[in-house]
This record gives C-alpha cells, structure tokens and sequence, in this order.
C-alpha cells in the first residue's frame, strides 16, 4: 500500500520495511504507458513468486534509469549508501582479481528497493550465496535465431520435456519474456559450473539429435541456421546470468518471464504476459514454479543421467567439447 512521501516520492510499506519511491510518475514502458510506480506494485503483486526466483543468489541489476526507452545500465556492485538492511554476497572475479558486492535478495523489500533503484530486469546467478561455485540449478536455454518461429522453439521445448521424463527429472519451464523458452532443473550443488556446463551440452546435444530441423547447438552464431532454435548449454557457465522467473524484460510492452505449465506450452503467447497481464494471472493461479524447492532432487546423480543420455546419441557425444571460453 502506497502513502505519499514528498510531491515528488511515494513510500511503499513492503513488510516491515519502508521503500521511498523517487520519481513514480516517470513512464518506464512506452506502449502503454506504466511507470515507475506501476512497476514497482508489478513485483508487489508477485512477491513471493520474485522472491523464491531470487533467494539467496547473487544478482545482476539492468537498471534503465530513464524507461526502457534509454539506456541500460548492467550493473553488479550494490552502491555506496544503499540501506544496512540490504543483504548482498561478495563475488570473487578470478580473470581480473576483482571482488564485487551483488545484491542478494531475501525479502521483498530488497526487490523494491532495487526498483527504486531504476532496476527491471533482475539477472540471478544459477548458484547461491552458501557455495556460489556450485550451481543448484540447471537452465535450458532454448533461444530462437533471427528467422526462427515460436512454433518452432515449443516443438523444442516438447522434446526437452521428453529427454527430461526419460531421465526422470522435473523441468519447470518458463517464457523467456522474448520469443524463447527456458527450463530449470534443481540439482544438488555438489558440481563445478564447468561439470554443469558439460552436463548441460550433452543434454542440449540430445535435443539436436532428437529434433536436427528444428535445433541446433552450433557454437559460433555466424555458422547457425538463422531459422533454428539454439539450445544454449552456455547459460550454465559461470557468472553468466538470464532474467529469473517473474523478471519484467526491459522492452516497452514490459513482457514477464512467466512460469507455465507444460500444458500451455502449445497456446501460450508470451507477448501477451506483461506487466498488466501477469498479476491476474499469479492471482488465479499461484505460483508455478513454487514446487522447484520442494520436490525432490533427481533421484540420480546428474551426471549418470546426463551420461546416459550421452550414449543413447552415440559415443561421439562424450568426446564433444566447445571452444574454450575467453
């Protein structure tokens, strides 16, 4: 519930904290208009869905400080005079020997205060803050090229769900807030990024094999088909990020990453999920991606799983092995 501050701010009471809200009037998407304050209330209204997406993982803020129209600012390090009550984790950056302070949100108020803060998009790593050097979930990326069709990226995303049952793992899909779809699989955080990395490139190279007119994994974007969805194992690397479950995207319908089910894979249209669109929804529907935390971690370690794939699409698998990162 909003309470006016000065003529210029409001403050939101966001549990037991109070947010001031500079600027609310400011239009932050351009289609139809929302401001700074309607996309603050947009996170209110999907709290506990943004908090779960978020918890304890270090994240990367696309603050646009003048709408979605201006320019994006990626920003990592909380800044000086932030409140004592704002929680962060310190990330070690091994090729220039640098540390930095990432938000780490425990509770709603640290999302709102990010949004204060001119933040739409929130980018969390696929770690948290106990061991931020082993991942605890696992994103399928499935990214369409330039030419290629959404019909085309939820073909994918069927024979995702179908390697998926076959290893007797859980997928919770979600809308990119583009045109693409990702995945998240919870898994014990007891591998490398590197190990998941690899994990994750046989499994995408499974889809290829499955799906060769619709998918591809070819590395360099130059070399892949324009029309083809690619299946991108390289989300799970270390200190690269995608926006979370819940994230507004910084364009100016303000579309949603969305939670859905498997079963809407076929109809949903993920321009329509937005900013004024997602609450109804969350309301009707709750949370889709609540159970990640709850259910079991497959039963078998990722690796015999992801291994098992591997030789069901030949022994060329095992020896695969992508550039070399710079």
């Amino acid at each position: 519930m909003a309470k006016s501050g000065t003529s210029e701010a409001v403050e939101l009471e966001v549990g037991e904290r109070t947010v001031r809200i500079s600027n609310p009037d400011r239009v932050y998407f351009s289609a139809r208009g929302e401001t700074k304050l309607d996309l603050a209330n947009y996170y209110l209204s999907v709290g506990r869905g943004i908090v779960n997406a978020l918890r304890e993982r270090p994240c990367m803020l696309h603050r646009f400080p003048d709408g979605v129209d201006g320019e994006k600012v990626h920003q990592k390090r909380i800044p000086k005079g932030a409140p004592d009550w704002i929680e962060t984790v310190r990330i070690h950056f091994p090729r220039f020997n640098r540390t930095a302070d990432e938000l780490c949100v425990t509770e709603l108020a640290s999302v709102i205060w990010a949004v204060q803060m001119s933040t739409v998009e929130f980018h969390p790593w696929n770690s948290r803050r106990a061991d931020v050097e082993c991942p605890d979930e696992w994103r399928i990326d499935i990214d369409p090229m330039p030419d290629c069709s959404l019909s085309r990226v939820k073909r994918v995303a069927h024979v995702v769900r179908e390697v998926l049952d076959e290893l007797d793992i859980t997928g919770f899909p979600k809308t990119s807030g583009g045109e693409g779809i990702h995945v998240y699989v919870r898994i014990e955080p007891r591998w490398s990024f590197a190990q998941v990395r690899t994990a994750a490139l046989a499994f995408a190279r499974e889809i290829e094999r499955r799906a060769p007119e619709d998918a591809t994994t070819t590395w360099w974007r130059k070399d892949r088909d324009p029309a083809k969805a690619f299946v991108d194992f390289n989300q799970n690397a270390r200190d690269h990020t995608i926006a979370c479950a819940y994230s507004v995207r910084g364009n100016p319908r303000g579309t949603v990453s969305t939670p859905i089910a498997w079963e809407e894979i076929d109809d949903v249209e993920p321009q329509e999920l937005t900013i004024a669109t997602v609450p109804e929804r969350y309301r009707a529907r709750g949370d889709l991606h609540a159970r990640i935390d709850v259910l079991p971690l497959p039963r078998r370690r990722l690796g015999s799983a992801l291994s098992q794939v591997s030789a069901a699409a030949g022994d060329h698998m095992l020896r695969v092995r992508a550039p070399r990162l710079a």
